[in-house]
């Protein structure tokens, strides 16, 4: 499992899953989020706006990373 530094003010799903290099662009982190493969905190998440925070965790194939 992977860590992110999220601080503070947290950040978007759609933006951590570009900055983790599991998907290129806006549009393929919604496919990726509409094909229900990505999962926060154990539930099936289709909001790439999705607001995240330390101690969450997210999930994307075989992927996993907690932010911190």
């Amino acid at each position: 499992m992977a860590e992110f530094a999220a601080g503070e003010r947290g950040i978007r799903l759609g933006q951590l899953l570009k900055l983790l290099n599991l998907v290129e662009t806006g549009g393929a982190a919604r496919e990726l989020l509409a094909s229900g493969e990505v999962r926060v905190n154990g539930a099936i998440e289709t909001r790439r706006g999705r607001q995240l925070q330390p101690g969450d965790t997210v999930e994307a194939g075989a992927e996993r990373i907690t932010l911190t």
